[in-house]
């Protein structure tokens, strides 16, 4: 008889354990695509960079290149704006991916902020940072994006290329999904991250989910 509650408790413990690190992302979760739920995947009509690809797709791809450089999480300051060195922020996915689609951020963002600065609420306006704080990309896209629902229960609204933003980050939807066909996120989220795909939207509150085209 102690064998055998010995076993049960050793089998709750691996069993318990498992399912910890199944939510925690440290076991990767099965990726699915639109194919497997009959998802429509969106091409968008514009091509920013005319490069042959579509903004959504280009975007996507762009963020793929970026997360193969395994950035570092750490908030430095750049006199050029983009981080040149193995580090980054989650303002940075979006960033290099909307740029390699044809769209400076830095750019984009502080012709905004100088035009409009009582929008953002800034008393000093600094060009090579003020592209990478998640306020302000909410705000300027909010202005300047296609406005989606923030509802995950829609999932077919929800397509990779997409950018979301929660209260205090940002990420990129993938064109991958979990089992219910919830997108996957591309993310850079903090030092101890062990993947930049990962399943965990719904853990945090969505204030915004935006298309560039």
């Amino acid at each position: 008889m102690k064998k055998v509650i010995i076993i049960i408790i050793t089998l709750v413990c691996i069993l318990t354990t498992s399912y910890l690190l199944y939510v925690l992302n440290i076991i990767p979760h099965p990726k699915y695509t639109n194919a497997d739920f009959n998802i429509p995947t969106y091409i968008s009509k514009v091509d920013k960079d005319n490069d042959g690809i579509d903004d959504q797709t280009d975007i996507l791809n762009n963020v793929r290149e970026y997360i193969k450089t395994k950035p570092k999480y750490k908030s430095k300051y750049y006199e050029n704006g983009y981080p040149d060195d193995e580090y980054g922020v989650c303002t940075d996915v979006i960033a290099f991916g909307l740029k390699g689609a044809g769209y400076d951020l830095r750019e984009l963002v502080f012709e905004d902020i100088k035009n409009n600065r009582d929008l953002y609420n800034i008393s000093v306006i600094d060009k090579n940072i003020d592209f990478r704080r998640v306020n302000n990309l909410n705000i300027y896209f909010k202005r300047h994006a296609i406005s989606l629902t923030t509802d995950l229960k829609k999932i077919k609204e929800f397509q990779g290329g997409d950018i979301v933003v929660f209260k205090k980050h940002i990420g990129i939807i993938s064109d991958k999904r979990n089992y219910k066909g919830r997108p996957f996120l591309i993310h850079l989220a903090n030092p101890y991250q062990l993947y930049y795909e990962e399943d965990v939207l719904g853990k945090d509150f969505i204030v915004g989910h935006y298309r560039m085209s």
